[in-house]
């Protein structure tokens, strides 16, 4: 069995990240996904390199690199969704379609007759997915919305970066388009959801999902905080609101992330750097003491640390089970043996670059795992493929 959803079928018509990560998601779990493209240009995302993809002879291909994150698995068809003919393929594939996922502007596909009433009337078991920036109602519908926009509207920003008064302060987007990828796996859990439903019913559904709210959505234990305190959450660099210590710290060559989530461990962790009595001070005795003194103990943490590399300390307080980590640059996450071991890089044949890498995913089933047959396809590799299975 080649995953979880073998005889699903997908009419993927979106397009750069947060739908087409949805829809991988699904091709990895075995589903068939038809990713419509615009004749000639494709996907946006094929465009955004440097880096491209190299074939054998080291010549740079038309694939960027972003491009392969987010569409393996997929069967690329080229479309013209604005001509009849176009949309009359749309409409065939949608009969025979489990679920359509779209990001266009709210009302987009209405004018050609792809939106979800007219879809939904030639096939009602359809679950049809619309990702926007803001979603299908509210005064920011018709805006667009993208990534970076979206984590400082929502909030991340205002949480992500280095204290205002140090150097290197204010804010700091993530290093990936988080709000794009959380968007993308609401919308994997929604479509599984509205499935659910649809083998108990026989009703398909209109999925709304927005940029904004899954920002908010997942802003989590920081949304809590501010509720329940009325408190503006700070920037706080590496360190984290409720839990000390847990952040970055310097070692003698570099540093370390250390991250105690309780009482034991910070006791074992004074115990390991040399001052065991620091965790029987009234101060530092509770985590709860431990976040209301904070500007106190961190100092002195500093000033142990630093006396060993971040081998020693590696060795030292894992073997005693302090949850500590290295920062690592990305060669190095690659080349760490328990990421090796997971399997969570592999290749795959591509029609024009030979052999491509890939980052594996995440989800192991023991009864139907996933199988890794279609690397990212080539701008309307699979036209003529479909066109003569909907004849």
């Amino acid at each position: 069995m080649a995953g979880p959803l073998t005889d699903i079928k997908v009419l993927d018509l979106s397009r750069i990240l947060a739908g087409p990560w949805s829809t991988q998601v699904l091709a990895d779990y075995g589903a068939t996904v038809w990713k419509i493209e615009r004749p000639t240009t494709g996907d946006d995302t094929r465009h955004w390199g440097p880096p491209y993809v190299k074939n054998e002879q080291g010549e740079e291909t038309a694939e960027s690199a972003y491009y392969l994150a987010a569409n393996r698995g997929k069967q690329s068809i080229e479309v013209d969704i604005t001509c009849p003919q176009g949309q009359e393929i749309i409409k065939k594939l949608a009969v025979q379609a489990d679920i359509v996922v779209e990001n266009y502007k709210v009302g987009g596909l209405v004018k050609y007759g792809l939106d979800y009433t007219s879809l939904k009337a030639i096939n009602p078991r359809l679950i049809y997915c619309s990702i926007t920036g803001f979603g299908q109602d509210g005064p920011y519908a018709q805006q667009a919305g993208y990534d970076a926009m979206i984590q400082a509207m929502g909030g991340l920003m205002s949480l992500t970066g280095e204290k205002d008064e140090l150097p290197g302060g204010g804010p700091q987007k993530v290093g990936v388009a988080v709000a794009d990828l959380m968007t993308g796996m609401y919308a994997v859990s929604g479509i599984l959801a509205a499935l659910h439903h649809r083998n108990q019913t026989g009703e398909g559904q209109h999925i709304d999902i927005a940029l904004l709210d899954t920002q908010v959505a997942w802003l989590a234990n920081q949304a809590s905080n501010y509720l329940v305190s009325g408190n503006v959450p700070k920037r706080l660099g590496t360190a984290h609101p409720n839990i000390v210590p847990y952040q970055a710290l310097p070692v003698k060559d570099g540093f370390i992330l250390l991250a105690v989530g309780n009482d034991g461990q910070f006791k074992k962790c004074c115990e390991i750097i040399g001052c065991p009595e620091l965790a029987d001070q009234m101060e530092f005795s509770t985590n709860g003491q431990r976040v209301k003194h904070r500007e106190q103990l961190i100092p002195l943490l500093e000033r142990q640390f630093k006396q060993q590399p971040l081998v020693y300390w590696l060795e030292e307080l894992s073997s005693a089970h302090v949850p500590c980590g290295p920062i690592n640059t990305l060669d190095r996450v690659f080349e760490n043996p328990q990421v090796q071991h997971r399997n969570m890089q592999f290749e795959l044949e591509h029609p024009t670059a030979g052999k491509v890498p890939m980052v594996a995913n995440p989800v192991n089933f023991s009864q139907t795992p996933i199988e890794y047959n279609q690397a990212p396809p080539t701008l309307g590799e699979h036209t003529e493929q479909v066109k003569k299975y909907l004849k």
